[in-house]
C-alpha cells in the first residue's frame, strides 16, 4: 500500500490487514524496564480472574503484573508495598531506573533475539515506554513536567537491529493511556482506571511526538498502544502517516481517545460511578467484570488479555498473555504459576484455529537474559513448532475450528490450499483407528500423515474419515495429522 494517503476514519476502514500478520501466528511480547530490577509482584492468579473475584480495589492491592511496580508499591496496604519496605526500604522507583540502565547497557541483545527466534516467532513487540513513563530510546521530545529519563544506550534501536537480523519483524509497545511520570496519581480505586489517563493538551502533544519519533526512527511493523489514547489530537492523521511510513504496518485496538480536558465535575461523576461499582461489584453481571479495552475507531486487530474466544472470529485478533501471571519478570512466581508447555501449545493451536495470533509475554532480567524457568517453556514451544510449524504458520481457519475424535480427543483445524491440518490436543491420543467426528468426506483424500512420522493408513466409511494412529508417537504435547486433497466439509 505504497503511497497511502488516507487520513479520515472512513478511508482507514477500507484498509485490509497485511498478509504477513495473518501468516505470522506467533509473536513475543518483551516487557523490559526499571520494573525488571525489583522484579516482584504477589503470587496470584490471572488478572481476569482476580478482577472478577475482588474488583478493582482488590486487583490493585494484589496486582500480579510486576511491570506495575511503580504504582503497586504506593498502594496503601498492598502486598507490593509490604515487600518494598522489607526489601528496599525507602528506596524510590527512580533508583531502579539507574540500576536498570547500568545492566541494560551491556545486554547481549543478539543472544536475546536468537533465543526468541528459536520459538518460531515471526515478530517481537518491545515495551518502548510502559506506564512508568521511562522511554527506552534516545528521545528528543521534552518531558511535559521537565522530568524524563534518557538511557545510556539506545535500547530500542539496538533491539530493533537484533530482532531484524534474526529474521523477525519488530513491534513497539507504547503506553499512551497511562504515564505515571506526568502526575502523582496512585491507582487504587475503580474510578482511577479512567482518572489516571492524563487529560492535558501538553500530554497529548508529548505522546504523539513520542510515537511519531518511534515511527520515523524505527519503522515498527506493529504499533501496539496500551490502555487508550489522549484526546484532542488527530489520531486518524497519525495512523495515515504511520501507514505511509510502514505500508505493511498494523495497529492494535487500544487507541480509544479519552477527553482532551477533564473538569472537576467530570472527576466527581467518575468517582461516584466508580464507588457505586465497588459497592455493588458482587451483584454486577459477569460481562462487565473482565479485563476489556473498548475498541478504538480504527484497528487492524483486536487484543484479548489472558482471555480467548469460543468461536472463530471474522476479524483478526491477538491473544496476549505472559508465561506466568505477569508479563514482566516476577521472581516470586513459582513453577506452578507458569503455563505448562502442553497447556501453552494447546492454547496456541486453539487461538490459531480461530483466526488469532498468540503474543506471548517474556520478562528478561535487567541484563537482557531470560531466566531459565522461562527459557524452558520457550524451548518446549520451539521444539513443538519445529516439527509442526506447517500446520500453524501461513495457515487460515477452516470451515470449523473445533472437532473431536470418536475417542473424545479434542481436535483443532487449520488449512492451507488443499491441505487440512487436524491437531489432536493430547500428548497420548491412543493408537489405532480414530474417526474425525464432525468431518464429512465427499471425495477421499490423497494422503494422510502424522507430522514427524510420515504417511498413515486412512479409510473412508459412509463418508466418515478414519485414520490409523501409530502405536509409537513422538514425545509431544499435541500431534498434527496432515490430510492432503479430497473434499472435506464439517
Amino acid at each position: 500500500m505504497t503511497g497511502y494517503h488516507a487520513s479520515s476514519w472512513d478511508a482507514l476502514a477500507e484498509r485490509e490487514v497485511p498478509a504477513w500478520f495473518h501468516d505470522a501466528k506467533l509473536g513475543v511480547f518483551i516487557h523490559w524496564g526499571p520494573y525488571s530490577v525489583p522484579a516482584w509482584a504477589p503470587q496470584s492468579t490471572d488478572i481476569d480472574a482476580l478482577l472478577t473475584a475482588k474488583g478493582a480495589r482488590g486487583l490493585y492491592r494484589a496486582n500480579p503484573y510486576a511491570e506495575w511496580y511503580r504504582n503497586s508499591y504506593r498502594v496503601p496496604g498492598s502486598a507490593t508495598q509490604a515487600h518494598h519496605r522489607a526489601v528496599h526500604g525507602d528506596r524510590e522507583y527512580d533508583d531502579f531506573a539507574a540500576e536498570f540502565d547500568r545492566a541494560a547497557s551491556t545486554a547481549d541483545l543478539t543472544q536475546l533475539a536468537g533465543e526468541l527466534r528459536e520459538t518460531g516467532a515471526a515478530y517481537v513487540v518491545l515495551t518502548s515506554k510502559h506506564h512508568d513513563g521511562v522511554p527506552l530510546w534516545h528521545s528528543d521530545v521534552p518531558h511535559p513536567k521537565g522530568r524524563g529519563f534518557r538511557p545510556t544506550r539506545d535500547l530500542v534501536g539496538d533491539f530493533a537491529s537484533a530482532v531484524r537480523a534474526a529474521g523477525m519483524r519488530l513491534g513497539l509497545y507504547y503506553s499512551g493511556g497511562y504515564d505515571w511520570s506526568v502526575h502523582d496519581v496512585v491507582m487504587r480505586h475503580n474510578a482511577d482506571a479512567l482518572l489516571a489517563m492524563p487529560a492535558d493538551p501538553a500530554y497529548t502533544a508529548y505522546a504523539e511526538a513520542h510515537v511519531r519519533e518511534l515511527i520515523d526512527r524505527y519503522a515498527p511493523s506493529v504499533l501496539w498502544n496500551d490502555i487508550g489514547w489522549p484526546g484532542g489530537g488527530n489520531l486518524a492523521q497519525l495512523f495515515s502517516d504511520y501507514y505511509r511510513r510502514v505500508p505493511e504496518g498494523v495497529v492494535n485496538d487500544r487507541w480509544l481517545e479519552g477527553p482532551a480536558r477533564r473538569t472537576r465535575l467530570d472527576t466527581l461523576k467518575t468517582r461516584v460511578i466508580g464507588r457505586a461499582a465497588e459497592l455493588f461489584w458482587p451483584l454486577l453481571p459477569q460481562s462487565v467484570k473482565s479485563v476489556e479495552f473498548p475498541s478504538s475507531k480504527h484497528s487492524d486487530f483486536a487484543t484479548a488479555e489472558y482471555r480467548s474466544f469460543a468461536e472463530t472470529r471474522t476479524d483478526k485478533w491477538e491473544y496476549t498473555r505472559g508465561i506466568g501471571h505477569s508479563f514482566a519478570l516476577n521472581r516470586a512466581e513459582r513453577g506452578e504459576d507458569m503455563v505448562g508447555i502442553q497447556e501453552l501449545v494447546h492454547g496456541f493451536v486453539d487461538v490459531v484455529s480461530k483466526n488469532g495470533n498468540l503474543l506471548l509475554g517474556v520478562g528478561p532480567a535487567p541484563d537482557g537474559s531470560i531466566p531459565a524457568s522461562q527459557l524452558h517453556i520457550l524451548s518446549g514451544l520451539g521444539t513443538w513448532m519445529r516439527t509442526n510449524e506447517e500446520a500453524i504458520t501461513g495457515t487460515r481457519p477452516w470451515l470449523t475450528a473445533e472437532g473431536r475424535t470418536d475417542r473424545g480427543v479434542p481436535v483443532r483445524f487449520t488449512h492451507r490450499d488443499d491441505v487440512l491440518y487436524a491437531t489432536l490436543l493430547s500428548a497420548d491420543p491412543g493408537s489405532g483407528i480414530h474417526e474425525l467426528q464432525g468431518v464429512t468426506v465427499r471425495t477421499p483424500p490423497a494422503e494422510c500423515a502424522v507430522l514427524g512420522i510420515g504417511s498413515q493408513p486412512v479409510r473412508v466409511d459412509d463418508a466418515r474419515l478414519r485414520i490409523a494412529v501409530p502405536e509409537r508417537l513422538p514425545d509431544s504435547p499435541a500431534h498434527v495429522i496432515r490430510i492432503r486433497g479430497g473434499v472435506l466439509v464439517p
